[in-house]
């Protein structure tokens, strides 16, 4: 089952399980955010279709992040008389895994477990950058047992005058 919902001016198509990243929402990490204005909800072949919006369905999920967005620059420019203006933008966010999708008498739930690990820390974990890359002003998930998976490796042994000269007798 899936549904087309309005949030921020934009229509998105969601069903139960999907990764949002949306205008920004108000609300803490992990609270729960319900999206009332359901423009279409659709399961196999039968669609309905809302004028404007279907009575009664209900699209709900997780806040899991508010963050800033990418770096978008705005550059103007007049050719020939030297006017060259640069600046930038970042769009605030929110990241929501979408739960449940509700309406016309059915309801579709999503079973999987919310990780509220933001972006940030997974990307540094992706580099081999671990927490310590991370400001001390976001709050951090523990790391299962990652000191137990990567052991450091062996440093190899100095080499003396007696490893340089075996090789050559043996051969």
């Amino acid at each position: 089952m899936y549904a087309v919902i309005k949030t921020g001016g934009k229509q998105y198509r969601v069903q139960a399980g999907d990764l949002l990243v949306v205008e920004k929402l108000d609300g803490e990490p992990g609270s729960e955010v319900a999206f009332s204005e359901v423009l279409m909800l659709g399961e196999g072949e039968a669609v309905t279709i809302g004028a404007p919006l279907i009575e009664g369905a209900v699209v709900t999920g997780a806040l899991l992040e508010t963050r800033k967005g990418e770096k978008v620059k705005i550059f103007k420019k007049i050719r020939r008389q030297g006017y060259r203006r640069t600046r930038g933008h970042r769009q605030t966010e929110s990241v929501v895994r979408v739960t449940s999708v509700a309406g016309g008498g059915k309801e579709t739930k999503w079973e999987g477990v919310i990780d509220l690990t933001p972006k940030v820390i997974l990307n540094a974990r992706a580099r081999g950058l671990g927490d310590a890359a991370v400001p001390a002003t976001i709050p951090t998930m523990p790391v299962k047992a990652q000191a137990e998976t990567t052991a450091p490796k062996p440093k190899p042994a100095p080499k003396t005058a007696a490893t340089e000269a075996a090789p050559e007798a043996q051969a």
